[in-house]
């Protein structure tokens, strides 16, 4: 069929000529599509501010040979506006939709979607830090790619928990007698909070302190790094 429609998030747009733009979206039954939007940079254009960064979009596109067209677009959520308004949380959320986008390549799954339109809905609402909405999306995100950390047992041998060190490398916790030399150690509060944000629980994640979100961010940071191969360029990594 040469005409489809399909629902996307926007997660980034570069100019194209003199008044297109390729959007890259990723969508719930196609994975990561890019399509050209045509006169949306013109002051005329009905829906170019339905395709920025962040918004949640139900489009129409015609299949071309290389880059499909899109003729229309209808906004779900307009999560741009709000995300963008602040730098902190547009700082999260471009490192969230960069991931996304590194993620989600290859076999398309509506799993995936889901997770980032609600990480970006909670996102723009502004109720829960942004750091924090960051994290537990990668962290969620980096388990739905198939690496999901281990932050209860060891690791390496299955000995039960509670354990502080962390070795990104071999995928969370590991006791003592299978931490390698330089393991960084964590506050025990901090683990806790990584536990919690692996499993959304916001209440748990709200009550840890700054010392905990810093060094989880930290650990959330090494861990996309290691697992994407390289960093995130909107992810300045915090020290431990």
């Amino acid at each position: 069929m040469p005409l489809y429609r399909e629902q996307g998030v926007v997660l980034r747009t570069h100019k194209l000529g003199e008044a297109d733009r390729i959007v890259t979206f990723l969508t719930r039954g196609r994975g990561i599509l890019r399509a050209v939007a045509k006169g949306v940079r013109r002051t005329s254009s009905k829906f170019g501010a339905r395709l920025e960064p962040f918004m949640v979009a139900d489009i129409q596109c015609f299949e071309g040979r290389t880059l499909d067209t899109i003729t229309q677009a209808e906004t779900v959520g307009a999560y741009g506006p709000a995300i963008s308004a602040d730098y902190e949380r547009y700082r999260a959320g471009s490192a969230m939709v960069e991931a996304a986008e590194k993620l989600a390549e290859g076999e398309p799954t509506a799993a995936f979607y889901t997770l980032l339109v609600g990480a970006l809905r909670t996102l723009a609402a502004a109720k829960i830090p942004s750091e924090l909405v960051r994290d537990g999306y990668l962290l969620r995100a980096l388990a739905q790619a198939g690496w999901t950390p281990g932050f209860a047992d060891c690791v390496r041998c299955g000995a039960p928990g509670p354990h502080t060190a962390v070795v990104v490398q071999l995928g969370g916790v590991v006791c003592e007698e299978c931490r390698p030399p330089g393991a960084p150690r964590l506050d025990p509060g901090s683990i806790v909070l990584l536990r919690a944000l692996l499993a959304g629980d916001w209440d748990t994640a709200l009550a840890a302190s700054e010392r905990e979100r810093g060094q989880a961010a930290g650990i959330v940071a090494a861990y996309t790094q290691w697992h994407l191969e390289r960093g995130l360029r909107s992810f300045s990594t915090p020290r431990l």
